[in-house]
């Protein structure tokens, strides 16, 4: 709030400032309140050289999303907490045991203890400290005569050039082992140390004067090694006088050139910081500058703009039970964030004339972290929830996927991004074609390698690599394949074979072909480049290649022309699904196996979200009533339960075990459970009684639960993006105009399907994200974004004015079209 502080609802966990309160518990009745405020004490130095304590409040909701470390050694804070109880604004400091009763008290204690997503991605993510091996001081080294060249490793027992490890005890270089993500290697590092039992291994490639990756296969586990730089200096290798690189070479053996990280982060020249709306940089929380690039070139786009920081109050107003969790708050937040200016402006001239009398710089507290953000878009994804560097194409349709499940009122800003692909089968041994539709958000083109133009270049640049790996010299300057973009696009509309196919002409497997167009054209293109593959040897690696990207497109030759005159479709004939395991072999109609799907899906739907069930369980209710309340509000979780159980705690079968009609009891309502309309038109009283619970009109929960074909999760959002309903909160509204209303929404995006923005194929390139390293799994991404004319630089925290932008190199690129 304007004091610097930060009310919770203790019965539906959702924060508020003091604005908002009294109107939450005037509309819902729920008058217990925990107010938060955190005290920083800012160290001021004094006239004495000391440091005088200069208090300010924190701003909770925003301020602290911003750069600012205020836990740095700069500041110190105090926290105060305390209970209000409404209407009378009554106030009990926190800790009080024996004013309150022990529920209250523990609600107090859990939401005071509990992790924030500040403390949860930084702290937990800390690596556990190493320990020193056992065998570091006693470690046996053979003087067999052995020397590590500073390139041109590759595995002893086989040919990989990759994950390699050096044997500390006999020199030996093995590969490791092999991860999930394909990367590693055949595990010949492991194998010698079962037929040797020689322990430590350092991995080449991390050796640096400060130390390098040591692995205890014995102890198994990493390990730090005090004796390291003499093990090194064993097998030649002087730790403190070099230092190693990706590829294995030392720093100071590279001849002089311009790398791609220096030409994608334009490094080496003046370029001038922007401050301002839309100039606002992003924390890099660990490797997390996939998502700021990405979060960068979205907020860009007016429709996002629109959506989210246009209907911010509204938004906020009507954020469900807990806003930290509520996917559109939290785009609102962040969109804020950058677009506002509030966190991102130039230094005052004050400042800049102290530090330069200090001959000091400080860095400016500009930008915003976005740590409640990632938390919660990455929560439940096994990638994105990690601090592991990840695809920026990937974590794009994420979010887009995302936007698709949580819209805001009736627009939906991923329109812009939606187009439909025509996919045109062709069976080469009857002749006859099927035309089918897909939606899609990413053209994804590929490399033409094949079509490069400096050829030449390109062969005698390998025949110098390879000799310089075989002569174990430095490797000569890098030359970059140079690809036509008309070369990509060419390749992009080319027929492909397709795997496995199945001709409904032939009633038999043959050849076919595929080829795709576009059946609509999107508002905003999103081109990919499709750098990223696997070499012979399944290792994942990047074509690092030049493409001239067009500033202006015109893909209007890939418009979809549907079926020709003379070519006959192929018959809409479903092949046979097989189930190879029965000994029968027994076919399986269409039908039938939607029925078995069916069943299956319907039996998971039962499952009883047992955390849930135990996190209430440990607030003293019945284990059987809290099971009861899991399962009639669909696993939505603690919070929803918890309304169920106080809307249901006078029932005389409130602690009576719960009890799972059979299948046969529910097959006929099973419909209504995968969110179809039940035959009988009867509202689940349950859920009408939760919704109830929350404060709002019964009319209204039941206009919600209509309009949502009685789906919970869905009729609470209906009912914050429908807040002129909640106003009104007519009694006597009649249901039929909800149906009517819910009908002219579904004409209006197109029942037959999602809405599709339809134009002309002319596109002008307006942004691209560019990736620096050889991996998805490792490098930097940067954003170049184009606005008032000019092109901006967006480097996590840097913005600034760029110089020469890099279009070149690019990994992903928006387009928008040409108006005509």
């Amino acid at each position: 709030d304007s004091e610097g502080g930060l009310y919770v609802c203790m019965n539906t966990f959702l924060g508020f400032g003091r604005e908002h309160v009294e109107r939450h518990y005037r509309k819902t009745g729920q008058c217990v309140y925990l107010h938060l405020k955190r005290h920083f004490i800012e160290k001021v130095p004094g006239a004495s050289g000391g440091a005088l304590p200069k208090r300010r409040n924190a701003k909770l909701f925003l301020d602290l999303e911003t750069n600012n470390d205020l836990n740095s050694d700069d500041f110190e804070f105090e926290d105060e907490a305390k209970l209000i109880i409404f209407p009378d604004h009554y106030e009990i400091s926190l800790p009080n045991i024996e004013e309150l009763p022990a529920l209250v008290t523990i609600a107090c204690d859990a939401f005071l203890s509990a992790k924030s997503p500040y403390r949860k991605q930084e702290p937990d993510s800390w690596e556990e400290e190493l320990q020193a091996s056992k065998h570091a001081k006693t470690l046996v080294q053979l003087d067999n005569g052995v020397r590590i060249p500073p390139s041109g490793w590759k595995c002893s027992k086989c040919d990989l050039r990759e994950n390699l490890w050096l044997n500390l005890t006999d020199g030996s270089v093995l590969c490791g082992k092999w991860f999930f993500d394909g990367s590693g290697g055949n595990g010949h590092a492991v194998e010698h140390y079962k037929e040797t039992g020689y322990p430590l291994a350092v991995k080449l490639g991390t050796i640096t004067p400060d130390g390098a990756d040591v692995y205890s296969f014995d102890e198994e586990e990493p390990v730090l090694d005090p004796h390291i730089a003499k093990h090194l200096a064993h097998f030649g290798i002087d730790m403190l006088q070099m230092q190693m690189t990706e590829n294995g070479l030392r720093d100071n053996d590279i001849k002089p050139r311009v790398s791609e990280w220096e030409v994608i982060q334009e490094a080496g020249m003046k370029l001038k910081p922007m401050y301002g709306p839309g100039y606002t940089g992003m924390k890099n929380l660990g490797n997390s500058c996939y998502l700021n690039a990405v979060m960068q070139a979205i907020f860009s786009i007016p429709e996002f703009q629109r959506a989210y920081v246009g209907n911010l109050p509204r938004i906020f107003d009507y954020s469900p039970l807990d806003p930290t969790q509520d996917f559109n708050t939290q785009m609102a937040k962040l969109g804020h964030g950058l677009l506002s200016g509030q966190y991102s402006k130039p230094p005052m001239k004050s400042e800049l004339i102290e530090q330069v009398m200090k001959e000091e710089h400080k860095p400016q507290h500009n930008g915003i972290s976005p740590r409640m953000f990632k938390a919660f878009i990455s929560k439940g994804h096994p990638e994105f929830s990690s601090n592991r560097q990840q695809d920026a194409q990937e974590f794009f349709l994420h979010l887009i996927n995302l936007v698709e499940r949580n819209p805001v009122g009736s627009e939906n800003p991923s329109d812009v991004f939606r187009f439909l692909v025509e996919e045109r089968t062709q069976c080469c041994q009857s002749r006859k074609v099927r035309y089918t539709e897909r939606v899609d958000y990413i053209m994804q083109l590929p490399v033409a390698m094949e079509a490069a133009t400096n050829k030449d270049e390109l062969i005698a640049y390998e025949l110098k690599r390879r000799e310089a790996e075989a002569a174990r010299r430095p490797l000569p300057e890098l030359v970059r394949a140079k690809i036509p973009f008309s070369a990509c696009l060419q390749a992009f509309s080319e027929p492909s074979n397709v795997e496995d196919f199945w001709s409904s002409a032939l009633q038999a497997k043959s050849a076919g072909v595929k080829t795709s167009r576009f059946a609509s054209f999107p508002e905003y293109l999103v081109v990919q480049i499709k750098k990223f593959t696997f070499g012979l040897d399944w290792i994942p690696k990047k074509l690092d290649v030049s493409i001239d990207m067009p500033d202006f497109l015109d893909i209007s030759h890939l418009r979809a022309r549907g079926l020709q005159p003379g070519e006959e479709e192929l018959p809409d004939i479903a092949p046979p699904i097989i189930i190879p395991d029965d000994p029968k072999e027994i076919i399986y109609t269409m039908d039938e196996i939607s029925l078995l799907y069916f069943r299956s899906s319907f039996l998971v739907a039962l499952d009883i979200d047992e955390s849930s069930v135990m996190q209430l369980a440990e607030m003293g209710f019945p284990l059987e009533a809290c099971r009861k309340a899991v399962y009639y509000t669909g696993n939505l979780g603690a919070e929803v339960a918890f309304n169920w159980i106080i809307a249901h705690m006078e029932e005389p079968d409130f602690a009576e075990p719960l009890v799972i009609p059979a299948f046969g009891e529910v097959a006929s309502s099973g419909a209504a459970v995968f969110g179809a309309v039940e035959l009988d038109n009867q509202l689940p009283e349950e859920m009408v009684a939760i919704i109830v619970s929350m404060g709002f009109q019964r009319t209204l929960a039941i206009q919600a639960l209509k309009a949502t074909n009685n789906n919970l999760e869905r009729a609470l959002e209906w009912i914050f993006s429908h807040p002129e309903l909640e106003e009104e909160s007519e009694p006597a509204l009649d249901v039929v105009d909800v149906e009517n209303t819910n009908a002219n929404i579904l004409t209006e995006t197109g029942s037959q399907g999602p809405r599709i923005r339809d134009g002309p194929g002319r596109y002008e390139l307006f942004g691209f994200i560019s990736h620096m390293g050889t991996s998805t799994m490792s490098g930097h991404y940067v954003c170049h974004l184009k606005k008032e004319g000019r092109w901006v630089i967006y480097n996590d925290l840097r913005v600034c004015a760029s110089e020469r932008p890099p279009k070149d190199l690019g990994y992903i690129y928006f387009y928008h079209r040409i108006s005509s």
